[in-house]
């Protein structure tokens, strides 16, 4: 059962508001000013609240403007209740965060309808789309945010590109937000001496392209196929509309593109501490996670000693060495240039 907070310095509004919330299987909590509401929302974390604007002691701007500045509090779905000689103030609170407004009188549908719609919106919030082309149309189909979205999934041109292709160079403005149908691409920087740093992979289902986009800046790296790769492309514009037409979606959408920052961020500490025999063994198992297809089966995979080189960060002098070493471990097989893990358990914990 859902709880509801019902902030109303009118008792007769107030009693039978909470009456028809009661009678629609919702748990009510009531306060007659928004002093009292702060602090039954602080002991009972609702989810989701209903304020008055004009009441005593403290007004509904200032219960919202309290409640985000509590971080246990801040996302609670909020609706205000203004009477119509207060409507065209309505935008402030909307400015402020409120989520919706009601005006006064209303009727018990009209209410209800805007506490059904937002709480499953805070409930769409919540959920952990994954990182893919399956995760948006998830989020696009619990979210029913209407046609643009439905025709940035299905109307969508797709571009093939051949092994080593470039889809996009590091210092260009972006056009478009991009996601892997099939195959293998590689992001990658360059310093002066031309020497590259794998900063990511990607396989079907993963965006790309996206960080440029969000920062309004160009590409901070080149996207190149590893090898014959099916790309799907979302217009700039497309893209835009998707992040403006809700905020729920949006931030959602945010975070399912930002999700791999800290993997990154993980990524570099290693390149700058860790050991040969651990970059190499953590760079085996960073494949392994982003192409086994799942099966129990080893994991196998043809890949170039220089491609493996760049993800390692290390030398391919030095990178052959290690396999080498790796393979008389028994660690891992090497026929015919395809490498197979043999035993990722102490791939995983190699000691630094």
């Amino acid at each position: 059962m859902k709880t509801l907070l019902l902030i109303e310095d009118n008792d007769e509004i107030r009693e039978n508001t909470a009456e028809i919330l009661e009678l629609s299987m919702y748990k009510v909590i009531t306060a007659p000013n928004g002093k009292d509401g702060v602090e039954k929302a602080i002991e009972h974390k609702p989810d989701l609240i209903i304020c008055d604007i004009m009441m005593p002691v403290l007004d509904g701007y200032g219960v919202l403007h309290a409640l985000h500045r509590n971080e246990n509090l801040k996302n609670i779905p909020f609706i205000f209740l203004t009477a119509k000689s207060e409507r065209t103030d309505f935008r402030k609170g909307m400015e402020l965060g409120a989520d919706d407004y009601i005006t006064k009188p209303f009727d018990g549908v009209e209410l209800l309808n805007a506490i059904d719609s937002r709480l499953k919106k805070a409930e769409i919030a919540k959920k952990d789309f994954a990182n893919n082309l399956e995760g948006v149309n998830q989020l696009i189909l619990e979210s029913s945010s209407g046609d643009v979205l439905k025709a940035m999934v299905e109307n969508r041109s797709i571009n093939n590109y051949k092994k080593k292709q470039v889809i996009y160079k590091e210092g260009n403005h972006p056009g478009n937000l991009y996601y892997v149908l099939s195959g293998k691409i590689k992001t990658v920087k360059s310093n002066d001496d031309g020497k590259e740093l794998v900063t990511d992979l990607y396989s079907a289902g993963d965006f790309l392209g996206h960080i440029a986009l969000l920062q309004g800046g160009v590409y901070r790296e080149t996207a190149e196929a590893i090898d014959e790769t099916e790309v799907a492309i979302i217009p700039k514009k497309e893209f835009e509309e998707l992040l403006s037409s809700s905020r729920e979606v949006a931030q959602k959408f945010i975070n399912l593109l930002a999700k791999n920052i800290a993997e990154k961020e993980n990524q570099l500490l290693s390149l700058a501490y860790n050991s040969l025999r651990k970059k190499v063994a953590d760079a085996l198992i960073v494949l392994k996670k982003k192409y086994h297809n799942g099966n129990d089966g080893q994991f196998s995979i043809d890949i170039s000693r220089e491609n493996l080189a760049n993800i390692a960060g290390t030398a391919t002098e030095s990178l052959i060495r290690t396999l080498s070493d790796f393979k008389s471990e028994k660690l891992i097989e090497i026929k015919d240039g395809h490498i197979t893990i043999t035993n990722d358990k102490k791939l995983e914990s190699m000691i630094n």
